[in-house]
C-alpha cells in the first residue's frame, strides 16, 4: 500500500470520528474539566497575590495614588 493511500485512509477516518463527535450532544464541562479549571483559577490567584504582597507593588500602587490625588 502506497504512503498516499494510507493518507488518504487516515484521513477519511478521522473526518469520520471528527463528524461523530460533532454529533453528539455535549452540554457543560465534565468532571475532569471542572477540576482542570479549578486548578488553574487557584494557580492564578496565587500568583497574583504573590505579586500583589510584593514590596515594589504596593511602592507603586502608593505612588499612583499620591500622583492622582497631587499629593507628591
Amino acid at each position: 500500500m502506497t504512503i498516499r493511500r494510507r493518507w488518504g485512509q487516515a484521513r477519511t477516518s478521522l473526518g469520520r470520528r471528527v463528524a461523530r463527535l460533532r454529533k453528539q450532544d455535549e452540554a457543560g464541562m465534565a468532571t475532569a474539566e471542572y477540576a482542570v479549571g479549578t486548578v488553574a483559577a487557584a494557580s492564578l490567584a496565587g500568583v497574583l497575590l504573590a505579586i500583589l504582597k510584593s514590596e515594589w507593588v504596593r511602592e507603586l500602587i502608593s505612588d499612583l495614588i499620591r500622583s492622582a490625588l497631587g499629593l507628591g
